[in-house]
């Protein structure tokens, strides 16, 4: 290659991965870079839950533009939409035509409802801004509307999502109902799980504790039960329906169908088969929560992965080899209600406030990894304070 021939790098992806490939990437000169994603802000997933109880906005969707402001990465938005190995191209849903040399898939996955009847239609969601603050609205207009709780606030899932959802639920709710001047009454939160006890892959204790903290703020476990349908007014669970009109759905994902529609091989678990070096086929590597990898799903593994990939191509691009992939354990930080988390790093463990301390710092640390640490501290800051007026009173 010649000395004034850029070596083109296609990024599909603007999320923790796919940021940080990018990011590593930017100052090699003889990298022409472009970041191809369907969304024009970086979701920071782990406060996207605070956004539906109350939280603000900003730290959980930061603009990409502004993340790469003076960096040498092109954005581009648009759907990825059809791969041709053979010319190295990428088709997107703007009509537009994406050359490469070497090819990096960060797309995420996408909601999963395993096909129970009515569920997608009549559920809320968090997997985005947009679907927090919908569900937010809903818990205002709804008290609103009925001057009292609703029967039931459903919340199907016993994941990190779940658990984290449920431990802040209840205290908004009440927070809600006391800015509106409601008389107090008793909230009702159910968390369902169709496991024999809430995060399942983790250890018993680990799961234990953090049930006991739940049924401490109220939050009703019903374990090894099968949700079956839903409907406008209820939710069905092991044949018997729970009157409800907010369920909110964080059992389920799915690989994002990019990869099967454009037949890469796929495990048992329905993600990518990449080799030692994170590559599904030579010159295209799949990263983060897409790729069959140990520990594949982690925010930290799609960190670690955007590294190992960035520091990869850049080997590359100076000649030499490439180095060997090797999966790093992840430190597993579960928050659950104000000041409370579960920590579990390596064998060692620890619950309650020191828990809550390191989920803190994780969360400054994990902003610094994209942002100058001044943007980082305000963004850090920002996750801790809540919205100052009725989001739905403002918009009437």
């Amino acid at each position: 290659m010649s000395k004034d021939k850029k070596q083109k790098i296609l990024i599909v992806g603007g999320g923790f991965a796919g940021i940080k490939t990018a990011l590593n990437l930017a100052d090699n000169e003889s990298l022409d870079i472009i970041l191809l994603s369907d969304q024009k802000n970086f979701r920071y997933y782990p406060s996207l839950y605070r956004a539906a109880v109350g939280g603000r906005k900003e730290p959980a969707s930061i603009p990409l533009s502004q993340i790469f402001e003076g960096k040498n990465v092109k954005l581009e938005y648009a759907e990825a939409v059809k791969l041709d190995r053979v010319n190295k191209t990428l088709k997107a849903k703007n009509n537009r035509t994406y050359t490469y040399e070497k090819l990096v898939l960060t797309l995420g996955v996408v909601t999963n409802y395993f096909g129970i009847e009515g569920l997608q239609e009549n559920s809320f969601g968090i997997k985005t801004l947009e679907e927090a603050f919908k569900l937010r609205d809903h818990l205002h207009n709804q008290l609103l509307n009925d001057l009292k709780p609703d029967l039931n606030y459903i919340i199907i899932g016993g994941g990190p999502t779940g658990v984290e959802l449920a431990g802040e639920l209840p205290g908004y709710i009440r927070h809600i109902m006391r800015r509106h001047g409601l008389a107090d009454r008793k909230i009702k939160v159910d968390l369902v799980e169709a496991a024999p006890r809430l995060m399942p892959r983790m250890p018993k204790i680990y799961s234990k504790k953090i049930a006991r903290r739940l049924r401490q703020l109220g939050v009703t476990l019903m374990l090894g039960r099968t949700v079956q349908a839903s409907t406008a007014d209820s939710l069905m669970v092991d044949g018997k329906p729970i009157a409800s009109h907010t369920v909110i759905w964080t059992a389920g994902v799915t690989n994002h169908p990019f990869f099967k529609e454009n037949n890469f091989q796929l495990s048992e678990r329905g993600k990518v088969l990449v080799d030692q070096y994170l590559q599904a086929e030579p010159d295209i590597f799949v990263a983060g929560d897409n790729a069959d990898t140990e520990y594949s799903g982690m925010a930290q593994t799609a960190l670690y992965d955007g590294e190992f990939v960035s520091r990869n191509i850049n080997r590359l691009a100076a000649g030499l080899g490439m180095e060997t992939y090797k999966p790093k354990r992840p430190v597993y930080v579960t928050p659950v209600g104000p000041g409370w988390a579960a920590v579990l790093w390596g064998n060692f463990t620890t619950f309650g406030r020191i828990g809550w301390l390191l989920r803190n710092a994780a969360d400054l640390r994990a902003y610094s990894q994209y942002e100058p640490w001044f943007r980082a501290s305000s963004h850090w800051v920002a996750m801790h304070e809540t919205e100052e007026a009725c989001p739905v009173c403002v918009k009437n």
